[in-house]
């Protein structure tokens, strides 16, 4: 990664509308370091001047937003006749363009790259051609995108509103922070190093949940050795497998709330969990809400190792399982394992959600009562082999959060950088 270094030692500052940057610094907006010609910022054409019927199956590309959110130009079917193409020229884009998305999820920037097929933006997108003696593409690119900089003026320019798209007039008005251009070029690099390490880190993530699917799939039906299967009412399985319902894996409790007019019985001592909290971890140990020590001792407090598991609304099939000593809301049916291995019983219940989401029926709040939940049918392995597979998709689930608090690592770096290589207070070494 380029070297950087603290110059904040005897460095000058000077005020500006942005804040305070080094005196050897500009500020200008992005109109003023735009190309000195009449279409360097540009909005793709109006729907009504390229219409889906008039796409042919080859010919001049046309890109949009996917291409830039992705930052992958190779993607994308859409293509225009070279009569078309002819009439839309002031919205071709070239190598070396700035291209913003403007509708939807809102900012995603890129740099079209040197290798991109001839082609035109379409309506959701704009383009910067940036005046090269004073700002760098991938410079201008990444401020745009991740600066607070930047997001605080786009806050202030649609009123605190909510925006549903930009506009031509709030990004020719925005304030850029200016290094030289070799200072911009290095801490585009350092940009570039960083983001490429998450990009990196989340096709790990993928790929490692590719791989759970796969053996999920492949253990939960067919087992670790086995050699015959039987067919059965949920499907082919190992022989040796039996068919059981939930209420085999332990007991089936659900939960309760109590009384939300007494203030004593919430508080921080015990956790209590809601649909709200369950879905995001695979061990529940903190949740939005709590209990004190005289909620707990009138709701049903469930043991480490009991499996919680939405049963009504829209986010029937959320589960988790406890880390901690906890209790949960009516709307979560929860196992206590007491002869089954609890992450065996996890990893099937995720296997099934779907079946069991189909089971709530079509009415205006679905639900899967106690009842209807404890006699879902279900696979039981002898229990050695059930906490064989739980250990096995265990680790591969604690690679992926490896992975994951690994991005999160680097987004934090990324955000730090930001804020000091962005206003100087951190100034990169150039040689």
């Amino acid at each position: 990664m380029t070297q950087i270094k603290s110059l904040r030692t005897g460095i000058k500052f000077k005020d500006t509308p942005i804040g305070k940057i080094p005196v050897d610094w500009e500020v200008a907006t992005i109109e003023q370091i735009s190309a000195p010609n009449k279409n360097a910022i540009k909005i793709g054409p109006f729907g009504s001047q390229l219409k889906r019927n008039e796409l042919v199956a080859i010919g001049t590309k046309v890109y949009g937003q996917e291409n830039v959110m992705k930052k992958d130009f190779q993607i994308g079917t859409r293509y225009i006749s070279q009569e078309k193409f002819e009439s839309l020229k002031s919205v071709e884009i070239f190598p070396g363009d700035v291209l913003i998305t403007m509708m939807g999820s809102i900012g995603s920037c890129a740099v079209l790259p040197p290798n991109a097929a001839k082609g035109i933006m379409d309506s959701h997108l704009l383009r910067i051609q940036p005046h090269h003696n004073r700002v760098l593409s991938e410079y201008l690119s990444k401020l745009i995108q991740d600066s607070d900089i930047v997001k605080q003026q786009i806050g202030k320019l649609s009123q605190g509103g909510i925006m549903s798209g930009l506009n031509s007039k709030i990004i020719r008005s925005l304030l850029m922070p200016l290094p030289p251009l070799s200072e911009q070029k290095k801490i585009s690099e350092i940009f570039t190093t960083v983001d490429n390490a998450i990009e990196e880190t989340e096709n790990i993530i993928e790929k490692t949940k590719e791989l759970k699917k796969g053996l999920m799939q492949k253990l939960l039906t067919r087992g670790i050795g086995h050699k015959k299967f039987k067919n059965t009412e949920i499907g082919e399985m190992p022989v040796e497998w039996e068919v059981g319902r939930i209420s085999d894996y332990g007991e089936i409790v659900t939960g309760s709330t109590p009384s939300t007019l007494v203030k004593e019985y919430y508080g921080s001592d015990f956790p209590f969990v809601s649909p709200f909290d369950l879905g995001k971890v695979k061990v529940i140990t903190k949740t939005e809400k709590y209990l004190s020590k005289e909620g707990a001792s009138v709701a049903r407090m469930l043991p480490v190792n009991t499996i919680l598991y939405v049963c009504i609304g829209s986010t029937i099939g959320k589960v988790g399982i406890a880390g901690v000593e906890l209790a949960t809301n009516q709307q979560i049916n929860s196992i206590i394992c007491k002869k089954n291995d609890f992450n065996f019983v996890y990893y099937y219940l995720d296997f099934i959600r779907d079946k069991i989401k189909q089971m709530a029926g079509t009415q205006a709040v679905p639900i899967v009562n106690k009842s209807l939940f404890s006699n879902v049918t279900v696979a039981l392995p002898e229990l050695k082999e059930q906490k064989e597979i739980g250990n096995i998709l265990s680790s591969i689930d604690e690679d992926i959060e490896e992975a994951e608090l690994h991005k999160q690592t680097l987004e934090s770096l990324k955000k730090s950088l930001m804020q000091v290589l962005l206003t100087g207070r951190v100034r990169v070494k150039l040689h």
